[in-house]
């Protein structure tokens, strides 16, 4: 990989056009168990930069020449940005030679980040979720909701209906109405709700799945119908929580890594209580990916699946971006030396 060439910056507008949900998924399927071999990835670090804003620092390395990345994450969490209809979550990924140390890329990770995310919850419901799901609910109708629900559709094509709901019933008929009109998904309903219809609308679900900023409780365990699969996305810190206790003690609870054991707010106020213990836990999404450990036992199981995130995935992500865009170099250049 050795090469004195300069590193690209590779834009949303170009990410974009590289990933899909879909292969995105499958990639972290085919190579998370294999990767996760050799990366280092120290727990990541975090500082409040204010009483609601902080910096996140999540680096990764690999000791395979098969793989010869160095990557670091670097995001801003400032969840006040819907009021100037910015993202939430923003930041840069840099990546590196581990051969040479060479700056190789850099992209702009606020839309790598909602891709991952979403890619994450999805590989997860392909173990978790019924394979015949048929109704998601989103709860939540922020930048991540729409990667979530391409995400969910990809790994269940089975679904049929989503229904989309947030505290301003507005926000939420609007992501509707656009991914009515974006026709993707001509055999799938989409509708927006708010305020009152939560408890009844996760009834209805099939896969709930949650990306918030909440501090209380919204998904009610009382409420999830047997065999439901619940996805939890937005919280990482110990005053944040989208489910009740109830919850977690019905579902078998799994977790993308181990740092979603001490950073979960439903986690770890469930522990505390004495809800669930940490050897309770299913399993991790690599130990699902690999075999090790088992996914949903019944179809009327409820599951639970809590994420964090991840420089593993955070690496995986980059690294598909960054190769695939340098692909695409070599054959506009090639392509371009034929015709001249």
């Amino acid at each position: 990989m050795a090469s004195s060439s300069s590193p690209v910056f590779i834009p949303t507008e170009t990410l974009s056009t590289i990933l899909t949900h879909k292969t995105l998924i499958n990639h972290f399927q085919t190579n998370l168990p294999k990767v996760s071999t050799y990366l280092q990835t120290p727990i990541r670090q975090s500082y409040n930069v204010s009483l609601s804003s902080s910096l996140l620092l999540m680096p990764s390395w690999s000791s395979s020449p098969s793989f010869p990345f160095i990557g670091v994450k670097l995001v801003t969490h400032f969840p006040q940005n819907s009021a100037f209809n910015l993202p939430g979550v923003q930041g840069s990924y840099v990546l590196f030679s581990s051969e040479t140390g060479q700056t190789l890329a850099s992209m702009d990770c606020t839309e790598l980040t909602l891709y991952r995310t979403a890619c994450v919850s999805g590989l997860a419901s392909r173990y978790l979720s019924r394979d015949d799901s048929e109704v998601l609910v989103m709860v939540g109708s922020g930048s991540l909701a729409p990667h979530l629900i391409r995400a969910h559709l990809s790994a269940r094509p089975s679904l049929r209906k989503v229904v989309i709901w947030n505290r301003t019933v507005e926000k939420a008929a609007s992501l509707a109405e656009k991914l009515r009109e974006c026709g993707e998904f001509e055999e799938v309903s989409f509708e927006g709700c708010g305020c009152g219809c939560l408890d009844e609308v996760v009834g209805s679900g099939d896969i709930v799945s949650c990306a918030t900023n909440s501090e209380e409780a919204l998904v009610k365990g009382e409420r999830l119908k047997d065999g439901a699969h619940l996805d939890l996305v937005g919280s990482f810190k110990h005053s944040m929580k989208e489910c009740d206790d109830e919850a977690i003690r019905r579902g078998k609870v799994f977790v993308d890594n181990e740092a979603a054991l001490v950073e979960a707010g439903e986690l770890v106020g469930a522990f505390e209580r004495g809800v669930i213990k940490k050897d309770e836990i299913g399993g991790t999404l690599l130990e699902l990916t690999s075999g090790e450990k088992a996914g949903r036992s019944s179809s009327e199981q409820v599951t639970v699946f809590k994420s964090v995130g991840s420089a593993v995935v955070d690496m995986l992500a980059a690294q598909f971006v960054y190769e695939a865009y340098m692909q695409g170099a070599r054959q506009s250049v090639e392509g371009s030396e034929i015709c001249n």
